[in-house]
């Protein structure tokens, strides 16, 4: 399509519609707005950056561009790993990131209304304050809400409580031609035709704008103990998950890693890990209101570790040995990121007694082509986390190694009956994996979706479809 070029009479409108310290144009426009987290993926400098304030702005703005054909993409705090917030096309970047009000927490129908651009950490402290669990734990907690709720984001406690989607009560949304809609409320319950909240969920900023979102609490666990499970190898240790999750007591989380990563972690923390001699390692984690509530509750996995190859069950049931724990599982992605030249990542779903299979296949996959691939993940959802990372490899033969390693283990991945993410997303780096596990016709429904919400394919053009 062709889209029509910023001029200065553009930029004059949208002068008048926000403030000159929130706009950028052209040579102004500042680095961090043309990629995400993965470099990797390229970069792409908008026009314009337009940092909006409230719905009626973005309104507007939309309401211009849909007339003028002038593409829109939209952007939290782009720490994205699939290039799903850059300007392909140009136009204008519309950041959210001043959109950052926590506007309510209703403790009466358990529900945080805030706008898109408060940071996951924020949400978390201030329902936590409030004695409440705003379950959905991803590992970047400096990701904008928004940016939650348009890639479905996951993290270690869906296992247990489910993904972003499922704690979406409903959201206000500024349409293509700068039209307003509310999809949803604090409501529990909405059979009330098709589910237009849910598509938005997950659409990367492809169908609407999410200006306030609506979303759900929980009563807070007063208490969290950690399991660390060590074992010489990664078959032992990954074969234990489906049992593990057939066991009367679910758990919090069920994460695993190789000893790599810990290593890797450790030295770009400068603190050490409880233990990193072993092959493999599953952290599995139980909360309740009382430490012996929660002794009941993991003393089955403990049992059943111990008596299929566990090394030893290590319990983490102090502040002390839990930071030790998750401040390194937490700077995982950062840790193997910093340990390397360039990297791409891989971020599969697989069922659970195909994660082995699966990583196995990878396992063969460096061999073969003599590069290091680190593996993490949440087990407990078969939500797959593999980077191929450069090193020392020449920069004529990396293209074709990435590119071959990455077709190979989305291919495994259909194979397994698989999805292409798990929880980044497609954004522009993934669409021909998507593709190729999706097929034709489900692409098509895709494309006719986007078109009934954006004719003029001015949101977010290029990305996922």
């Amino acid at each position: 399509m062709n889209y029509k070029m910023i001029d200065q009479n553009d930029i004059d409108y949208f002068a008048s519609i926000v403030p000159a310290d929130d706009l950028q144009a052209f040579s102004a426009v500042h680095d961090d707005y043309t990629h995400d987290e993965m470099t990797e993926y390229g970069r792409f400098a908008p026009e314009v950056v337009i940092k909006a304030t409230d719905t009626q702005q973005i309104s507007k703005i939309m309401a211009y561009c849909y007339k003028h054909d002038i593409p829109v993409t939209p952007r939290g705090s782009g720490t994205g790993l699939c290039g799903g917030c850059v300007a392909l096309n140009k136009g204008v970047v519309l950041s959210l990131e001043k959109m950052n009000k926590i506007i309510e927490i209703d403790k009466e129908n358990l529900v945080a209304v805030c706008e898109p651009g408060v940071l996951l950490m924020e949400l978390a402290a201030e329902a936590a304050s409030a004695g409440f669990l705003y379950a959905p734990d991803p590992g970047e907690k400096s990701a904008t809400i928004g940016g939650n709720v348009m890639t479905n984001a996951g993290g270690m406690r869906a296992v247990r409580y489910g993904v972003t989607r499922d704690y979406v009560r409903g959201m206000e949304i500024v349409l293509a031609n700068g039209e307003i809609i509310e999809l949803g409320g604090k409501i529990a319950k909405n059979s009330s035709g098709y589910s237009l909240k849910d598509l938005m969920i997950g659409s990367e900023g492809t169908l609407g704008i999410i200006t306030k979102v609506y979303l759900k609490l929980l009563a807070k666990p007063m208490k969290m103990i950690s399991l660390l499970i060590p074992f010489n190898d990664l078959r032992s240790c990954l074969q234990l998950v489906p049992k593990i999750m057939a066991l009367p007591n679910q758990p919090t989380t069920l994460e695993f890693c190789e000893k790599e990563v810990i290593l890797d972690a450790s030295k770009y923390l400068n603190k050490q890990f409880p233990s990193k001699d072993y092959a493999a390692y599953l952290i599995v984690s139980y909360s309740g209101n009382t430490k012996e509530d929660i002794e009941k509750m993991y003393q089955d996995t403990a049992n059943l570790c111990l008596d299929k190859d566990a090394i030893d069950v290590y319990i983490s049931d102090t502040d002390e040995r839990q930071e030790s724990i998750w401040n390194a599982r937490g700077a995982f992605l950062e840790a193997i990121k910093s340990s390397t030249t360039t990297m791409d990542e891989c971020d599969v779903v697989v069922d659970i007694d195909k994660i082995y299979p699966f990583l196995s296949y990878v396992k063969d996959l460096a061999d073969q082509y003599q590069v290091r691939i680190r593996n993490f993940g949440h087990a407990g959802d078969g939500n797959l986390h593999c980077y191929v990372c450069k090193d020392d490899i020449a920069d004529d033969a990396w293209p074709q190694i990435v590119n071959t390693c990455m077709q190979k283990m989305y291919d495994k991945a259909k194979e397994l009956n698989g999805l292409t993410s798990g929880e980044h997303g497609i954004g522009h780096a993934k669409k021909r994996y998507l593709s190729e596990a999706l097929g034709e016709t489900q692409i098509e429904l895709m494309k006719r979706i986007k078109s009934a919400f954006d004719p003029r394919n001015i949101l977010n053009p290029g990305k996922i479809i």
